[in-house]
């Protein structure tokens, strides 16, 4: 598996680095991983690097997306937050991903049973968490169904799994409502900004 160089990275359009997540996850999901010599590629990357992708997913530890994307050393950057939510620090973090580092596509990547989600589903308050959470919160009220308060709870799995989608659409009208940079980008064609969602029980990314 090479090592992306900056005459690979330029020579990918946001759609074709999107086809190579895919492709990734394929890997990952049928246990044919690429055989990389990951320490080989710590010395090609030692004076630059040229990622394909920027990934702001979960810290959830089941959700590396390294992992389950089936990448090396140097592919991909890997931004990760509670519910991947976005904030200034975020949004600099990718405005340097993509306009000087050369990133061509940003996911958002939820998943399933997202501890998070279910924290804001039940508006749960702890220190700090608690003003994370709140940013979760539109994604609750925006997911109308079920309408019974009773079944709008973190124990309502498929409740849970609607909102953490419905946080990951939000998450990108952030993004392109924050930062005038990637819009830019994004309306210039030079980037894609797409959602997925990993199935924590299968291994498997669904992109929206």
């Amino acid at each position: 598996m090479i090592t992306q160089t900056k005459e690979t990275q330029a020579a990918l359009d946001s759609q074709g680095a999107i086809v190579l997540l895919k492709e990734g996850n394929a890997r990952f999901v049928e246990k044919k991983m690429e055989n990389r010599d990951l320490l080989q590629q710590v010395r090609q990357t030692a004076t630059g690097q040229y990622p394909f992708a920027t990934i702001l997913s979960c810290i959830d530890s089941r959700v590396s997306a390294e992992l389950v994307f089936d990448q090396g050393v140097g592919d991909i950057f890997s931004a990760r937050v509670a519910g991947n939510i976005v904030n200034e620090d975020i949004l600099g973090s990718m405005e340097f991903a993509c306009k000087l580092a050369g990133t061509k596509v940003i996911v958002v990547l939820g998943h399933t049973a997202c501890g998070a989600v279910k924290g804001a589903c039940d508006d749960a308050k702890l220190g700090n968490l608690t003003i994370l959470l709140h940013k979760i919160k539109a994604a609750v009220r925006a997911v109308t169904q079920p309408q019974d308060e009773g079944q709008r709870n973190s124990k309502n799995l498929e409740f849970v799994n609607e909102v953490a989608k419905k946080n990951v659409q939000l998450t990108i009208d952030d993004i392109r409502s924050l930062s005038p940079v990637l819009k830019e980008m994004e309306d210039n064609g030079e980037i894609a900004i797409v959602g997925a969602m990993y199935d924590i029980s299968d291994g498997r990314v669904h992109f929206m």
